[in-house]
């Protein structure tokens, strides 16, 4: 196998093209392609994430393959194996090859060979499968090492050889760059060792999901702890949400790591994302994350649409965790307003707002004595089965897939108690003050509002029947929230679940004047 990495200093394309306006990021990723090729050589390879046992992605999409090559040169690509397949020649322009395969069906293995007149490139073991990008922050990167029964988990690692990882290294750009600078883990066949360095939330989801489909699976990973929204997200996207420039740490800066770590993935085709990140928003831009998340997953599913040369889905299923836990007992309401802002301010997803994604809730997940601190919960079994089931009825359009926890669908406020009705039926369990409510009589009840607690009284099979007992007689409830607190219940103990108990109810708010009881 053959691959070049280009020069950094080559990559100076966008201080002088730029690519301002969505309908030209066509020619911005062909400029991208154009502007790195001499670090190369003039040699024939591939691109940086391309490699031997790697995942393409499988029909009815087209895996693209792409890389460096002798100016004007004539290159074909053959692929070997259980078909056979041969692309029509192409040229190498300022540098660059790039074709696109007819479609093949889930599995290999495959061999993959690049030509010229005069040389060849060839990987090898490759497999054609769904390829899903694992990007975020620290929770993403949080190690299969570092997870509850850690030994058991890599030891399965040899049973799941058509689960494959990628990871690419940290690095951040203050331009967009063609290809990745540095590769952390080639495309490998997993094993305890290398699987104990890579993403668990990432190759969890994986293993999942291939227990499910039987057919390969390829992750790959691109996140980096401590980092905001805004690093991940184009220019574009920002500018959307009127978002500027205001933090001097160089990996947090604006677009650093959409520049570096994720647009020079957009011309693989893939299958989707998931997504774990958020936790630094609480402390930074945190009025803005329902305008920035969701304006980061329409970007990026544009970008990843037109740079793979439209074979990537225009709305690839996102999937996302919303945060768990940070500080008990903290007063503070930015991990709660966060999770809020993660579904645009509904309650859920998928919404109107955005649409083809799904979350998993992670509320009651926390880790009081976890080695990496509390904000950094061992417990990624479940985050990731959580996903794969939003994942199984969104992406893959399973019918009979129960992935949404229950949410109210109407709030009713009378004299002695608030009567809340669920979209489906509901476990409970007692709890003094899981849900709040305001009742200072203000109609624009606010997380900065006095909150005073509404104990359950009663429930049924949907139903739940909380005491307005702390409000003053000459008050009214205004409005109710639940699980509205950044450590909100013990591990796996919050008062509302699904009636099967898998699924938490998502925190939720809801003011009653504007919304006349009904969600």
């Amino acid at each position: 196998m053959s691959v070049c990495f280009p020069d950094k200093g080559l990559q100076l394309f966008s201080s002088i093209m730029g690519c301002p306006v969505v309908m030209e990021i066509t020619l911005c990723v062909v400029f991208v392609m154009l502007a790195s090729v001499d670090s190369c050589g003039g040699s024939l390879s591939f691109a940086s994430y391309y490699g031997d046992h790697m995942v393409l992605q499988k029909s009815p999409e087209r895996a693209v393959l792409w890389g460096y090559g002798p100016e004007g040169g004539h290159v074909s690509v053959s692929l070997s194996g259980p078909i056979t397949q041969e692309t029509s020649p192409v040229t190498v322009t300022e540098g660059i090859w790039r074709v696109s395969l007819d479609p093949v069906e889930a599995g290999g293995p495959y061999r993959v060979t690049v030509a010229t007149q005069n040389s060849t490139a060839t990987l090898t073991g490759v497999l054609f499968g769904d390829v899903w990008l694992c990007g975020g922050q620290s929770n993403m990167y949080f190690k299969t090492s570092q997870i509850f029964n850690a030994s058991e988990e890599l030891a399965l690692a040899a049973k799941y050889p058509h689960v494959r990882t990628f990871m690419a290294a940290l690095n951040y750009s203050d331009t967009e760059l063609t290809d990745l600078t540095q590769v952390e883990l080639p495309w490998t066949v997993p094993t305890a060792r290398n699987l104990s360095e890579f993403s668990a939330v990432c190759w969890l989801f994986g293993r999942y999901m291939y227990d499910i489909l039987k057919y390969p699976i390829g992750l790959v990973e691109s996140c980096w702890g401590g980092t905001p929204v805004e690093a991940w997200s184009s220019s574009r996207a920002l500018q959307q949400c009127g978002l500027q420039q205001t933090t001097d740490s160089p990996k947090d800066r604006n677009s650093v790591l959409w520049n570096a770590m994720i647009h020079p993935l957009l011309n693989m085709t893939i299958k989707g994302a998931i997504w774990y990140q958020g936790e630094e928003n609480a402390d930074y831009h945190q009025d803005k994350y329902n305008c920035s998340f969701p304006a980061m997953i329409d970007d990026w599913r544009m970008a990843f649409h037109q740079g793979s040369g439209k074979q990537t889905e225009i709305d690839f299923p996102f999937g996302f965790v919303q945060l768990s836990t940070n500080k008990k007992n903290s007063t503070d309401d930015g991990f709660s307003n966060i999770r809020w802002h993660q579904t645009a301010d509904v309650g859920f997803v998928p919404n109107p707002k955005m649409p083809r994604t799904f979350m998993a809730v992670a509320v009651d997940l926390p880790d009081e004595t976890s080695p990496y601190g509390t904000i950094h919960p061992r417990d990624k079994q479940d985050v990731a089965y959580r996903l794969t089931l939003g994942a199984r009825a969104v992406a893959y359009n399973e019918k009979d897939v129960h992935f949404l926890g229950p949410f109210p669908n109407q709030v009713r406020s009378l004299p002695m108690h608030v009567n809340v009705t669920y979209d489906q039926a509901v476990s409970v369990t007692p709890s003094k003050d899981a849900f709040e409510i305001c009742c200072s009589g203000n109609q624009d009840c606010s997380p900065q509002s006095l909150w005073v607690p509404a104990p359950i009284m009663q429930w049924g099979s949907t139903t739940v029947q909380l005491s307005t007992l702390y409000c003053l007689p000459t008050e009214v409830v205004t409005a109710l929230r639940y699980a509205w607190r950044d450590w909100p219940c013990d591990f796996k103990a919050c008062p509302i679940y699904s009636a099967s108990r898998i699924l938490p109810a998502p925190p939720f708010i809801v003011n009653l004047y504007s919304s006349e009881g009904n969600i």
